[in-house]
């Protein structure tokens, strides 16, 4: 298995997004971005052993930040689902959530489709 670093492209503030591919040894690989830990691209065989790209993905960061195009790859957070209320209640105590889409929370709540990830190690 083999790990290969990239650039993958800037934002339009500037900040740098990096590509990470992990390729095995029978050439499958997945590309993932550090704009959202998310998934840019997946390669693999087919039953003749020919290798495709499985996922939608696209060709540079920015696209991954509209909204409209559903969190292509992205992570969503630590859930994806919908928690209505924005609160629940577990052992007889209300939690609080941030209500990120009208009056609901989604998707964990947080900003996880569009933070930029450190890669610490690569091994």
């Amino acid at each position: 298995m083999s790990i290969t670093k990239k650039p993958f492209g800037k934002l339009d503030d500037g900040t740098a997004i990096d590509l990470y591919t992990i390729t095995n040894k029978s050439g499958a690989s997945l590309s993932l971005q550090t704009l959202g830990g998310g998934i840019q691209s997946l390669y693999m065989p087919d039953r003749n052993g020919n290798l495709a790209d499985v996922v939608l993905g696209f060709d540079e960061p920015q696209p991954y930040l509209d909204g409209d195009t559903g969190f292509q790859g992205l992570l969503v957070g630590r859930y994806a689902n919908r928690i209505r209320d924005a609160k629940f209640t577990l052992d007889g105590a209300e939690y609080n959530l941030p209500a990120n889409q009208g009056s609901w929370t989604l998707h964990g709540g947080g900003r996880f489709s569009y933070t930029i990830w450190d890669v610490k190690e690569t091994t």
